[in-house]
């Protein structure tokens, strides 16, 4: 019987990939994922009580309340970082240090409905915002301390991403623990 690989549960949908420019079908398949992304995140919560939401997703990692909190304080800072990108020239944008932020007490105890009804709202404007934006804005590029250069197009591929992996997160987490 062939061996199979360990299942890295820090990356239960793969690690992100710049993809580089998006083609125009591409860009719409992910504005349309980051649409769903709060129905994803809320279904991957659904009925679990606050024994489960303060489990830990994979030994050393967040709890799945401080994951819905952190979705949401991410996703925050990316609608405002694309907004900067479509309205300054190559904006350096702020940094945070998630970690610290998923440590707050807000984060470790608030209920998880608040951050779900934060992404529902963050991304409806979001998706709007997006939508209205042209193939050339996309293009456009803000500067991530961190991260270096990235345009519009790296920055909607990051956070589509990021969406899938944290509700990847959960429903992992639920799988193995048959929640």
């Amino acid at each position: 019987m062939p061996e199979t690989a360990p299942v890295d549960l820090r990356y239960p949908v793969g690690k992100w990939e710049k993809k580089g420019p998006l083609t125009h079908d591409e860009r719409e398949k992910m504005i349309e994922s980051v649409a769903a992304a709060p129905e994803r995140v809320r279904a991957a919560t659904a009925g679990l009580n606050d024994s489960q939401l303060n489990t830990p997703y994979r030994p050393g990692g967040w709890t799945v309340r401080q994951t819905v909190h952190h979705i949401a304080d991410s996703h925050m800072n990316a609608f405002i970082r694309m907004r900067l990108g479509v309205t300054e020239v190559e904006p350096t944008v702020k940094p945070y240090d998630e970690k610290l932020w998923a440590e707050l007490i807000d984060t470790r105890s608030a209920p998880v409905e608040l951050s779900l009804s934060i992404l529902d709202a963050l991304h409806k404007r979001w998706v709007m915002f997006m939508r209205a934006m042209r193939e050339i804005d996309f293009m456009r590029a803000i500067n991530h301390p961190e991260n270096g250069k990235m345009t519009l197009d790296d920055v909607l591929s990051l956070y589509e991403w990021h969406g899938r992996h944290h509700a990847g997160h959960i429903t992992a987490l639920r799988t193995r623990a048959g929640w």
